[in-house]
């Protein structure tokens, strides 16, 4: 991606010029980050800078203003994230001019988003179409009093290397493309436990440092009593500490193991997709429960 640096707006009387997400000062993305009430680590934000692309707004003395990055997927399919403008300029066009520059590298192909109440317009502007509600679950983790005891008792075992390619495979099933290169790099940075039922996991999470303590994500299960039996290896381990999920899953038993276990909900994003040019619209399934984050899905 060469980002046009030489390209400048006037925006609310400020002159601001564009440059690639990669020449950013991490010290003010970061900063950018939590003016806008987002509890994002450096890591974090340096982390998504590897897995993706995108663009920064600068102003005249290189204050950085917005920013904007996607995420690609194969040939066909991206989500977008990290749409972040400085207060002063929200309602000044600086978010749309970024997502301008990431729709046009982005052209043909199937986008995913995850929105804000205060950017929903916007992307309703540019074309997308809400998908279903994803809600922010965070709190002290804590191991709940009435554990739930599934009738069956799969095996629930700490995941390995030799496991990667059988998590790569149930996660395309679930969020509806192959994101392989994404999951092998959060795999090596998580600990992670999968339900086995004779030779075949059928369920997964991962969980790893985030924000304001853990997260735990992708979250991939066939029923609610399988996604409770990975992800409560990870409460159990985190007890007493920050610990966040996010999840399309609004009631039944794995919501209510959530509340149970100190994960209420905090906030909701509203996930939001664009067809490409392409064949089928990419869209998830119903065995994702918890995702990566909101600008991964």
């Amino acid at each position: 991606m060469d980002a046009p640096t030489s390209e400048s707006k006037v925006i609310d009387s400020f002159e601001m010029r564009i440059a690639g997400i990669e020449s950013a000062d991490l010290e003010q993305l970061h900063a950018l980050s939590v003016s806008v009430g987002w509890p994002l680590r450096a890591e974090d934000l340096q982390f998504l800078r590897e897995v993706g692309r995108g663009y920064v707004a600068l102003d005249e003395i290189g204050r950085l203003t917005g920013s904007a990055m996607w995420f690609p997927h194969g040939d066909d399919f991206a989500t977008i994230g990290m749409v972040i403008t400085s207060p002063r300029l929200q309602t000044n066009g600086a978010g749309r001019w970024l997502m301008d520059h990431v729709l046009s590298d982005c052209r043909g192909r199937d986008l995913r988003l995850n929105a804000t109440r205060a950017s929903r317009r916007l992307y309703h502007s540019l074309g997308f179409e809400p998908i279903r509600t994803i809600y922010q679950c965070q709190g002290i983790a804590r191991r709940p009093s009435d554990l739930i005891t599934p009738t069956e008792q799969p095996e629930v075992r700490r995941l390995e290397g030799k496991d990667l390619a059988a998590v790569i495979e149930l996660d395309i099933g679930a969020f509806g493309v192959s994101r392989a290169a994404l999951i092998g790099k959060l795999f090596a940075q998580s600990i992670g436990y999968g339900l086995v039922r004779g030779d075949r996991l059928c369920a997964f999470a991962l969980c790893r440092p985030f924000g304001r303590g853990h997260v735990i994500g992708p979250v991939v299960a066939e029923t609610d009593a399988d996604a409770v039996a990975v992800i409560q290896q990870h409460v159990s381990a985190h007890e007493n500490q920050f610990l966040r999920l996010d999840t399309p899953v609004e009631t039944g038993t794995f919501a209510t193991f959530l509340s149970q276990s100190g994960l209420t909900v905090f906030d909701t994003v509203l996930a939001m997709s664009r067809r490409g040019k392409g064949g089928a619209h990419v869209v998830p399934g119903p065995n994702l429960c918890g995702l990566a984050s909101h600008a991964l899905g």
